[in-house]
């Protein structure tokens, strides 16, 4: 069952032939195979001391500790209570427990007693717990991340028409 160790024997020479299937059997196999089955893989934190200018989009997990400032797609979002997030959020499961300036679209949205969010939320199921802070509209949809985003400079276009240019003031006459 247990074979002697040949740590310390010396390898074979060059010209040497393996001898017997046994002897190879021993040796250690220097090929990497994890021994465990992969789990899920954990979820990427950003840490209470970093700000993020910029989009985030995965199709894993984010937990969220520091600022972000740009929007965040992704499976589960945990935002912390140390976290700030200025932009839209969509993702499958949402966690809010620190502060969220803009909109919230996604399947199941909980909103703990230290979340503060203002914007609007977009679900399919909702928990508000009490003490959350929430300044904003609800629409309960059968697909929220469905739904598309229109960008900000497309809006204001949309919104109100280009301004026309003033007409140039008249000059006074000269003799009058």
């Amino acid at each position: 069952m247990f074979s002697k160790s040949r740590i310390n024997e010396p390898g074979p020479k060059a010209d040497d032939k393996p001898k017997a299937p046994e002897a190879q059997a021993t040796k250690p196999n220097m090929d990497f195979t994890p021994s465990a089955p992969k789990g899920k893989v954990s979820a990427s934190v950003l840490s209470s001391d970093l700000t993020i200018v910029g989009n985030l989009r995965t199709t894993g997990d984010i937990q969220v500790e520091g600022t972000v400032e740009g929007d965040i797609r992704a499976h589960l979002l945990t935002v912390g209570e140390s976290a700030t997030i200025r932009g839209e959020i969509v993702a499958d499961d949402i966690v809010v427990n620190g502060r969220v300036i803009g909109r919230v679209r996604g399947l199941k949205v909980r909103l703990t007693a230290t979340a503060r969010v203002e914007g609007d939320i977009i679900h399919k199921t909702i928990a508000i717990e009490s003490g959350a802070h929430f300044e904003g509209s609800v629409q309960r949809q059968e697909d929220p991340l469905a739904q598309g985003r229109i960008s900000a400079p497309i809006a204001q276009a949309q919104l109100a028409p280009p301004a026309a240019a003033p007409a140039p003031a008249p000059k006074p006459a000269d003799g009058i």
